[in-house]
């Protein structure tokens, strides 16, 4: 499965990609907010890779990496998972490599995967958690109209804030 913007494709991401994704997945900048054990190897990428493939074929997750329409490199990645019974709501997640922040890079492809998941899988509400400390990443659900939800806690994860945007 592929989306296209007018710079971007967003494509289903295979074991081609696996330099791709240890540099995304490990990088400082990116991991800065995320709790997750970055990959250290190929090897850890290539795992990773393979798991979210099994997840993208149970349709338990829609998970896209980020090119340049004319690049073949990963620039970050971007997913729809934690679906709910009923499959109306699910989260969305995100990262991108630091040198592509503030270009409007995930603007758009945030843009693509919402009207894709509120359009063609005819979701109803579509969650994010982020970092109280991440601007970027609040400052961006909120110019896709997002709406903190003020109430709710992300058990485990004290510092993570939920916004929530409805169809």
């Amino acid at each position: 499965m592929k989306l296209e913007t007018e710079r971007l494709i967003l494509k289903t991401i295979d074991e081609s990609n696996v330099e791709d994704i240890l540099k995304i997945r490990s990088n400082k900048t990116t991991n800065q907010f995320v709790k997750r054990i970055p990959p250290k190897t190929n090897y850890d990428a290539l795992d990773f890779i393979l798991t979210i493939k099994k997840r993208v074929q149970n349709n338990e997750t829609f998970y896209f990496g980020i090119t340049y329409k004319n690049q073949q490199n990963l620039l970050g990645t971007i997913c729809l998972y934690r679906f709910s019974e009923d499959r109306t709501e699910a989260e969305v997640g995100y990262e991108l490599l630091p040198d592509y922040h503030r270009k409007g890079i995930m603007s758009e492809a945030l843009s693509a995967v919402l009207n894709f998941g509120f359009n063609e899988l005819n979701l109803q509400e579509i969650l994010a958690f982020t970092n109280k400390f991440n601007e970027n990443s609040k400052g961006l659900l909120l110019k896709h109209d997002f709406v903190l939800q003020e109430g709710m806690i992300d058990e485990g994860f004290p510092d993570n804030l939920i916004f929530s945007k409805k169809l």
